[in-house]
């Protein structure tokens, strides 16, 4: 919404329009004006070149002694009797006025610049102004030069639009037809600014379009989207700037809409992984809790060997607590980003040796057999060697603690697209249909005894990922759990 007293957009582009089209009608009757004008004296100097010439021709002007001034005022007041726009001059040879016939107190010059009149002469392109000797500023004029005996005389020079036809002019001008110029140029505005209108408001019409749904996506978030889909689509298909700039807010409104879901998941998995770690320290903490207190309560009564045994207990749940939080410190320090891999080059079927005569005896103890199964010619990894060991560490005493007696876990070495590719499966009773989506993203705890996930795998896929790959549960039938990552 415009703010209060804020011009829109388009009223502004119209505002500025209307002033620019007054503005173009204004310079363009002017030139139309000053064309017509131009126009008319050069048809009346046209129509009216040789009046001078035929004036000059009058013997009767100049007697052998000089001018004939009775004879010239007579031809003068017959001339402008009977034309009288025209105002006739003779001049002398340097321009001065010799005779005129205008009433007293009405000659403003004495003189005439005769440049122009020898540009008339010389056959210069019309219309050829020059001095009106009545002050009435530059003048279309009619010139010849009058000869007496051969020699030059001086000139006849004749106004054509003289005093009184210019002052019937300026009134016919300030009569009908300067009304019917206004009355044009308003016309021709009114029709252009009620064009340029309606144009505006077409072109404009997207960017209001596109407004209106930035406004509701402000005020409603993304919800806003599907009501303003139709309208966005038509705006984003144009291509144009509107178009471009409506197609970049289609994909920033939907990339801030992918955001805001991660966000929210990655919100409800906090929400999950605290609940669950609670239920994971609420257990054993019960249980260290009960023993503490049953041996402070009966300490008296209880031989060593159960005294041992509870003491025993509470050591294996204290162990479990310190494990716990041990892997959700590990676990922050890698989602914050605290822990960088150093990387090396390294062979992946030593470090699996190594890790096997790691949990040679707790295998042994539950009668469990490790294979590993490792490829010819397998191709050495660029990874962080003690982050590589904590991935495989937690996947094989995962592996362990879940595989019932007698039974098998196996590592798989095999050559990748890129790499190395590893598994790491065992025979246990597998991962729970219902937990599979979630067992790299929360710690999940299955019931019935049957196998979850903890904090463990998700440290897993953590550190994975800062190495560029990730981990995936391979769906084999047959088989318990199988996991399977690649390495370069």
């Amino acid at each position: 919404m415009t703010p209060p007293g804020a011009w829109s957009l388009s009223r502004r582009l119209s505002a500025v329009f209307a002033v620019l089209l007054l503005a173009c009608s204004g310079v363009s009757a002017w030139l139309q004006m000053a064309s017509t004008e131009r126009q008319e004296r050069e048809v009346t100097q046209r129509l009216s070149l040789g009046l001078a010439a035929h004036i000059a021709g009058h013997a009767e002007l100049m007697r052998p002694d000089g001018l004939d001034a009775a004879a010239v005022r007579r031809l003068f007041d017959m001339l402008m009797a009977v034309n009288p726009s025209v105002e006739v001059y003779l001049l002398d040879p340097q321009g001065r006025i010799l005779a005129q016939a205008a009433p007293p107190g009405h000659l403003k010059l004495a003189r005439v610049d005769l440049a122009p009149v020898r540009s008339l002469l010389a056959g210069a392109p019309l219309p050829v102004l020059g001095d009106d000797p009545r002050g009435m500023g530059a003048k279309v004029f009619s010139a010849a030069p009058l000869q007496v005996d051969g020699r030059n005389a001086g000139y006849v020079y004749v106004v054509l639009s003289g005093e009184d036809r210019e002052a019937i002019s300026a009134h016919i001008a300030a009569g009908s037809a300067l009304r019917t110029t206004l009355w044009a140029m308003a016309v021709v505005a009114l029709l252009g600014l009620v064009a340029g209108l309606v144009a505006f408001r077409s072109i404009t019409r997207p960017l209001r379009e596109l407004t209106g749904a930035v406004q509701d996506f402000e005020r409603d978030g993304v919800a806003a989207l599907g009501r303003a889909a139709p309208a966005l689509n038509q705006v984003a298909r144009g291509r144009d700037e509107i178009g471009m700039l409506g197609q970049a807010f289609v994909r920033m409104a939907q990339r801030i809409d992918a955001q805001w879901q991660a966000l929210t998941a990655q919100d409800q998995q906090r929400r999950e992984l605290f609940a669950n770690i609670s239920h994971d320290l609420r257990t054993p903490l019960t249980s260290l809790h009960g023993y503490l207190e049953t041996l402070r309560l009966k300490a008296e009564v209880l031989d060593f060997d159960e005294r041992r045994r509870y003491l025993d207990i509470a050591l294996g749940q204290s162990r479990k607590v310190g494990r716990l939080a041990q892997e959700l410190f590990e676990l922050a320090r890698l989602e914050y980003g605290v822990v960088k891999p150093e990387k090396e080059r390294f062979a992946l079927a030593d470090l699996v040796q190594d890790l096997f005569q790691k949990f040679e005896l707790a295998a042994e103890a539950r009668r469990q057999r490790l294979v590993a199964d490792i490829a010819p010619g397998l191709p050495v990894v660029h990874a962080d060697l003690a982050m590589i060991e904590r991935v495989l560490t937690n996947l094989l005493d995962n592996a362990i603690r879940h595989t019932p007696e007698g039974g098998e876990i196996a590592v798989r070495l095999l050559r990748g697209a890129a790499g190395v590719q590893v598994e790491v499966a065992d025979t246990g009773p597998g991962i729970p249909r219902e937990l599979q989506p979630v067992i790299f993203t929360r710690p999940a705890f299955a019931s019935g005894g049957e196998r979850g996930g903890g904090l463990g795998l998700m440290i897993v896929r953590r550190i994975l990922q800062l190495h560029g790959s990730d981990i995936q549960l391979v769906p084999r039938p047959g088989a318990g759990a199988v996991f399977s990552f690649g390495l370069e």
